[in-house]
C-alpha cells in the first residue's frame, strides 16, 4: 500500500522538489500552498505518477488548518509523513529598522503555521501508532547573522519545537526530524526582498549553492531510514558556505 505525505508550501523551492521526489518514489501527495494555479498544475503533473490530492490553503489560519486536516479523503487521511515546509523571510534591515509587519508575518508563518499542522495531523498519527514529522528549520536558528533577528528566532523555536516533540511522543513510534538547510537558491531570496529580482540574483553570485534538489534527496533519505532510526536534525551547507567571524567593532582612535 502506497504511503502519503503531506507536504506544505509545495508550491515551490524544498516543498515543490519534495512534491517531485516522492512522486517518482509512488507516494500519495497531499499538496499545501496559497497558490491555487501552481498548485493545479503540479496536480496534473505529477497526477500521471500518483494519487494527488491538493489544498489551497494558507496555514497561518489555524481554523482553515484544522478543518483540512479534518476533511482528508479516506485514501489520504493516513498521513505517513509530515514535511512541515512553508516559511519565509522577509528583509534583512537590523532590528531597529525593521518593519514589524514582518516580523509578524514570520512569526505566524515560520512558528504558528507549523504548530497548527502539527497539531492538526500528530492526533492522526498517534491513534496509528506511526509517522513521521520532518521540520524544514535553518542554520539561521543556530548561526546568527546581521539582518536575521527574527527569522533567525523564528528557526530557533522550529529546532527546539522538533526536540520537545520528540520528548513528548517517547514510546509511540513517531519520529521527528529538523532539516536546516543553509545557502540555497530557490525563491527564498526573491520573497526576502519582495520580488528584486538583480538584488536576488546577487546573493548567489559566484558561488554553488545548495539546490531544492538536495534538499528533496535529504529529506527523502531521513523518511527511508529503518523505523527504528530516527535522525534527530540535518545541518547541511553548500561546500562555498562555512561560519562567518566574530565580529568586533572597533571605535577610532581619538588621539
Amino acid at each position: 500500500m502506497a504511503k502519503v505525505v503531506l507536504i506544505t508550501g509545495a508550491t515551490s523551492g524544498f516543498g515543490f522538489s519534495c512534491a517531485r521526489r516522492f512522486a517518482d518514489a509512488g507516494w500519495k501527495l497531499v499538496l499545501i500552498g496559497r497558490r491555487l494555479e501552481r498548485l493545479e498544475k503540479l496536480q496534473i503533473e505529477l497526477s500521471a505518477k500518483t494519487a494527488v490530492h491538493i489544498i489551497q490553503l494558507d496555514v497561518r489560519q489555524r481554523k482553515a488548518v484544522q478543518v483540512a486536516i479534518e476533511n482528508l479523503p479516506a485514501e489520504f487521511k493516513t498521513v505517513d509523513v509530515l514535511v512541515n515546509n512553508a516559511g519565509l523571510a522577509l528583509g534583512l534591515e537590523s532590528a531597529y529598522q525593521a518593519d514589524l509587519d514582518d516580523w509578524e508575518t514570520m512569526i505566524d508563518t515560520n512558528i504558528k503555521g507549523i504548530v497548527y499542522m502539527t497539531r492538526a495531523v500528530l492526533p492522526l498519527m498517534v491513534a496509528r501508532g506511526k509517522g513521521h514529522i520532518v521540520n524544514i528549520g535553518s542554520i539561521a536558528g543556530s548561526w546568527p547573522y546581521q539582518g536575521g533577528n527574527v527569522y533567525g528566532a523564528t528557526k530557533a523555536f522550529v529546532a527546539q519545537f522538533s526536540r520537545n516533540l520528540r520528548a513528548d511522543l517517547v514510546g509511540k513510534s513517531i519520529r521527528v526530524t529538523n532539516i536546516e538547510p543553509g545557502f540555497a537558491e530557490t525563491e527564498f531570496s526573491l520573497v526576502r526582498f519582495k520580488g528584486d529580482q538583480e538584488r536576488a540574483r546577487q546573493v548567489y553570485k559566484d558561488c554553488q549553492p545548495l539546490t531544492a534538489t538536495d534538499i528533496a534527496e535529504i529529506i527523502y533519505w531521513v523518511v527511508n531510514q529503518p523505523e527504528h532510526v530516527n535522525i534527530n536534525r540535518v545541518e547541511v551547507m553548500p561546500t562555498c558556505q562555512t561560519w562567518s567571524s566574530i565580529v568586533v567593532h572597533r571605535e577610532p582612535s581619538s588621539c
